[in-house]
């Protein structure tokens, strides 16, 4: 199969109607890592249509589209008190790794997250997945101290 190219997306808000295929591209995601992780860790991750919809009322979630219209990733943020926003759910499907999709959903939400006053960005995640390259590549984001143009990026377990 091959790779889809670099910039083939769009990104958008979610809405009710991607629930179905938001669910389906976190499981394909995360789904090496299920293994890994605790039951409880990993369903937090891959979430419920219930928990979905919650997300979706409690945060921004948004989408990339392929030009068929199908979602090919995800993340979601929230902005907290205190300058901070919070980062949850971003997934891209497997075969979409290494297009651009996933630095490009975070751009996105780093420039949302920054309009709105946001100096740190903080990113929960687990032992599995602190392995991953997007994880250290996004604890690498961090700029020295005193750096009011780019948002800090903060990891946590």
């Amino acid at each position: 199969m091959r790779r889809p190219t670099k910039q083939s997306f769009a990104i958008r808000k979610a809405t009710h109607e991607d629930c179905t295929a938001v669910l389906e591209c976190l499981l394909a995601a995360f789904a090496p890592y299920r293994k890994s992780d605790t039951p409880e860790a990993f369903s937090d991750t891959v979430v419920t249509p219930d928990a979905f919809r919650r997300r979706l009322s409690e945060m921004s979630v948004y989408v990339a589209t392929s030009s068929s219209g199908e979602v090919v990733g995800t993340i979601a943020y929230k902005i907290l008190q205190g300058g901070k926003g919070y980062l949850r759910g971003m997934a891209a499907l497997p075969r979409w790794h290494g297009t651009g999709l996933s630095v490009s959903l975070l751009e996105s939400v780093e420039d949302e997250l920054r309009k709105a006053g946001c100096k740190t960005i903080t990113l929960d995640t687990t032992e599995p997945l602190t392995r991953t390259s997007e994880v250290r590549r996004l604890a690498r984001r961090s700029p020295e101290a005193g750096d009011e143009e780019d948002a800090r990026w903060c990891e946590s377990q």
